[in-house]
């Protein structure tokens, strides 16, 4: 952990987020979130241990530098959830669509409640942003997405997520829509394998929906092919990057997917993925579960400096304070969402 007398590194935050092996920092992991190219840390469950350590974890690379690097993580509720023993488990996000077909305004309720218990838990333990909500329609026909969809109706995403993004701010955490344009649709695996939507334009937009009208802070491209409007996948396409910002208006940050699944490879290496997706206009790279990726980064991509895109980034960390925990759990707000969390579980 920081000492009282090491001032962080000030540093603009760079292109890159990459992740850790354990628990707790090494030296070399130590250098790597202080190298210009990183701009943010992403934890996985094998980060997790007990929210005593995380918060050990969050305090110690948030010392590191100034602007403190965004901490994010995929913690949307369901089999997505990487903090699980002394977090609240968290539903499916399946579960609020299904109440939403027996009462919408009690699914609006626990939706705002559901993100704010999400968004407060992680907050007090140091994580800054989760990569939340999923805005994939429920197509019946990904596995990958599946019971994580909202539901199958656009209409339906936009008032339930606009609704969870409402309690995320309230908390004080930025929202990222993801998989844009929409993953919904593929049965492949982005993980395993490069899956293609053939679907046209025009055909695309009901997924196209939650983009056009929710106010998001952040987006996550798809590792999905859509020939029609282009060869290559959205994370590395200037087509797609272009029409999310110029045609729908989307002017926060826009994060690729991890650059080392099977969805990416068909940009080349690490060094050739990271331009591409870099060149099409993302913001922030991912690069997850390959250490030696990275190492390879650090000492091979040049990318052309953009004080812009470190703007963007800068604005998803949180201006609000977090609570502590022991007052977290006397607010009628989050007893309720854990109350909710609950019940839309059992």
């Amino acid at each position: 952990m920081t000492s009282p007398s090491t001032s962080p590194l000030k540093l603009p935050l760079g292109p890159l987020m990459i992740d850790l092996a354990g628990l707790s920092l090494s030296d070399v992991e130590r250098q790597r979130l202080c190298h210009p190219l990183v701009g943010g840390l992403i934890l996985f469950a094998r980060n997790y241990q007990s929210p005593e350590q995380l918060e050990r974890l969050t305090s110690e690379v948030h010392g590191l530098r100034s602007p403190a690097l965004p901490i994010a993580i995929d913690h949307e509720g369901g089999r997505v959830q990487r903090c699980r023993d002394g977090f609240t488990q968290l539903p499916a996000m399946r579960r609020l669509g299904e109440c939403w077909d027996r009462d919408p305004q009690a699914a609006l309720t626990a939706a705002r409640e559901l993100a704010y218990v999400l968004a407060t838990e992680l907050r007090v333990r140091g994580v800054d942003l989760s990569f939340t909500p999923v805005l994939d329609l429920d197509w019946g026909r990904s596995s990958v997405i599946g019971d994580r969809s909202l539901h199958r109706d656009p209409a339906v995403v936009i008032e339930l997520a606009a609704a969870f993004i409402e309690g995320l701010r309230s908390a004080g955490m930025a929202a990222c829509g993801k998989h844009f344009p929409g993953h919904g649709w593929v049965e492949a695996d982005s993980h395993v394998d490069l899956p293609v939507d053939t679907r046209r334009l025009d055909e695309l937009a009901p997924d196209l929906e939650p983009y056009r009208h929710l106010p998001l802070d952040a987006v996550m491209p798809a590792h999905v092919i859509y020939p029609q409007v282009d060869w290559r996948p959205a994370g590395f396409s200037p087509v797609w990057i272009r029409l999310l910002r110029e045609e729908l208006g989307f002017d926060g940050v826009i994060f690729s997917d991890d650059l080392s699944m099977a969805g990416a490879s068909v940009a080349g290496d690490i060094v050739a993925r990271c331009t591409a997706a870099w060149e099409a206009g993302c913001d922030m790279l991912l690069v997850c579960n390959t250490p030696e990726s990275v190492a390879d980064l650090l000492a091979r991509w040049r990318p052309v400096a953009d004080p812009l895109r470190a703007a963007r980034v800068a604005r998803l960390c949180p201006l609000t304070g977090a609570s502590d925990w022991a007052s977290l759990q006397q607010e009628a707000t989050y007893q309720a969402g854990v109350k909710a969390a609950r019940q839309l579980s059992a």
